[in-house]
């Protein structure tokens, strides 16, 4: 539990209490000075009383001397802390880089800490995980809005133009043929084209297409009434061409038609990466696309209609971006949780960077609390320290005046005893 804030009038009254102590030892020491005559007991009230009244002056000054001149004197070694401020935020900041950002002690701390298990136990909570999607959700939000902007819009058409205008279309495409032919590659588009093929003639809607288009070809046969049958026996040898040239391809790897088809698709990517007329034809194209407005209209809108869409999920209460954040969040965790291995991979690292982190910036913490304490206000460092410290300062006070008492009266009394 953190310790409860010092109130200003705790320290106020607490001062009070200190000089009405005071006030009553010279009280009792006036009293008891006067009455000795009558009886020795008075006697040793009066050391106490004067011992407390010494204890009590001299806590007094001590107290007071750490923070200001007491009574306003300039006496040496006093108003300690607004003198020695400097000094003083140099050894708290010596102070806690030594002992607080030495090496051994965080990474000692790293190890007991955990940092993996604890970061998983903590993505895996559901509510977390929620608390984590309404925060992404509000920064998607507000980053959303920030971006709907004319300026904005106008910078992204422009990127995007200026993006397509360092494009080479046809080298581009001739590099996207070759990655797509790759070990052959085409071939299963080919074999997957041919078996579609052979599925299309397979159907009875097709073949009697076919067939009314042989039909018509030959209107000689038509005035006999065989320009039908002569239509159907016409399909029937496509379809059986076309299927059996399809399984001779899919048995042959080297077909002669394979092999054509190889030869035309690498000649094709070979001109379009090397040819002077490809290259000038696609960069036309290029060129007549910038300059088309719509081509900026067209990005305007689809910036417009993005951010307008993400602007609206976000803002429901079933928002499928937040809820999905919050799903990945807590399947993070519960996949974390669930792997020793990467916790400790996790927690490896760490150990691993620490000490580098720290020997970089050890020093840089170092010189920032110095500096901070240097800029402090004086008065105003004094005043926040008095109000934080200023009530077990008076305890000092209080103790010194019954302790000074006591220790008076323990020497008056052994004074006594001696003679």
């Amino acid at each position: 539990m953190s310790a409860a804030p010092v109130r200003p009038r705790d320290a106020a009254g607490m001062k009070r209490l200190a000089l009405g102590l005071l006030l009553a030892a010279a009280l009792l020491y006036a009293l008891a000075t006067a009455l000795v005559p009558r009886h020795a007991g008075w006697g040793y009230l009066a050391a106490f009383a004067e011992a407390a009244m010494v204890g009590a002056i001299a806590d007094w000054f001590a107290v007071v001397a750490l923070f200001r001149h007491p009574l306003g004197l300039p006496i040496p070694h006093t108003a300690i802390i607004p003198s020695g401020k400097g000094r003083i935020g140099d050894n708290l900041a010596g102070f806690i880089a030594t002992h607080f950002l030495a090496t051994e002690q965080v990474l000692d701390k790293l190890r007991e800490f955990d940092a993996a298990g604890r970061l998983a136990g903590w993505l895996a909570r559901p509510a977390n995980a929620e608390r984590v999607g309404r925060q992404l959700a509000g920064v998607g939000r507000w980053a959303v809005q920030a971006l709907d902007d004319e300026h904005v819009r106008g910078f992204v058409a422009d990127l995007a133009r200026r993006g397509l205008g360092q494009v080479e279309v046809a080298r581009l495409s001739g590099q996207l043929l070759e990655a797509m032919t790759h070990e052959r590659r085409h071939q299963e588009l080919l074999d997957g084209v041919l078996a579609q093929l052979a599925r299309l003639l397979g159907q009875d809607s097709v073949q009697d297409a076919i067939t009314e288009t042989i039909a018509r070809e030959i209107r000689a046969l038509k005035y006999v009434g065989l320009d039908q049958v002569a239509a159907r026996l016409a399909t029937r040898k496509v379809v059986v061409v076309v299927a059996r040239t399809i399984i001779d391809m899919a048995d042959d790897p080297a077909h002669s038609l394979r092999q054509r088809f190889d030869d035309m698709v690498e000649g094709y990517v070979t001109r379009l990466k090397d040819e002077p007329a490809l290259r000038e034809r696609g960069e036309r194209l290029k060129r007549e696309l910038l300059d088309n407005p719509a081509l900026g209209a067209w990005v305007n809108q689809l910036w417009s209609e993005l951010l307008a869409w993400l602007q609206a999920d976000m803002g429901r209460a079933d928002s499928s971006i937040r809820r999905h954040i919050a799903q990945a969040t807590r399947t993070l965790g519960e996949r974390l949780a669930g792997d020793a291995a990467v916790r400790a991979w996790i927690n490896d690292e760490l150990q691993a960077g620490a000490p580098r982190l720290i020997e970089r910036y050890r020093e840089d913490i170092r010189r920032y609390i110095a500096a901070r304490v240097q800029a402090w206000d004086a008065t105003e460092m004094t005043a926040e320290l008095e109000r934080h410290i200023g009530r077990d300062l008076q305890f000092i006070r209080i103790n010194g005046t019954l302790v000074g008492g006591l220790v008076g009266l323990a020497i008056h009394a052994a004074t006594h005893l001696w003679r």
